[in-house]
């Protein structure tokens, strides 16, 4: 893998407390929290660009309407001053934003993006980057998916998280874990 160049910047989406509540059912990567943990610590240390997307919902019923407990950061997500925060109201963190006119100001090529959920904001996000021209990774250890039921048959969070990883990689992202991220770190 080539090492990432260019001010790598850390898009970390939707890591919300909404996303804690059991209503959701079963989850896969169970260790996704502790790896958007280590890439915090790792882009906290080199002093390279986070920014934090938001998830505010329209629905008054959603664990991430405006207001309600869900919508806050993880404890160890929050971001701290000087890191960009980004609201949106739908799944991309392009539409609605000035994600994208920001990283175009910064001449922020490569973006890196760990987050929930996968099938969703996660994937919707990574698209939009891929399509816009942008050097896209997505940490596929460091997102997770919730089992779903379409059409009376259930998808278990393993099968729903890897078919979205599978339709990303090489078409919209390079698809990485957290070590080969850190290790391409490590040869920068």
């Amino acid at each position: 893998m080539k090492p990432i160049l260019n001010h790598p910047v850390l898009v970390m989406i939707d890591i919300q407390k909404g996303f804690d509540e059991e209503k959701w059912g079963e989850r896969n990567n169970l260790q996704a929290e502790k790896n958007m943990k280590q890439l915090l610590s790792i882009w906290r240390l080199k002093r390279l660009p986070i920014i934090h997307v938001q998830h505010l919902s329209q629905d008054s019923d959603s664990s991430f309407y405006p207001g309600k407990p869900g919508v806050d950061f993880k404890e160890f997500a929050k971001p701290l001053k000087g890191e960009m925060v980004i609201q949106k109201r739908v799944n991309s963190a392009f539409i609605g934003t000035n994600l994208e006119e920001h990283l175009k100001q910064k001449g922020l090529n490569h973006v890196v993006i760990a987050g929930l959920t996968t099938p969703h904001c996660v994937s919707t996000t990574t698209r939009m980057s891929g399509n816009l021209g942008f050097n896209t990774f997505l940490i596929s250890d460091a997102t997770a998916a919730f089992g779903i039921t379409a059409n009376d048959v259930y998808y278990s969070p393993d099968e729903v998280h890897n078919l979205s990883i599978a339709t990303l990689q090489g078409e919209f992202a390079t698809v990485l874990t957290t070590r080969e991220l850190m290790d391409s770190f490590d040869r920068t």
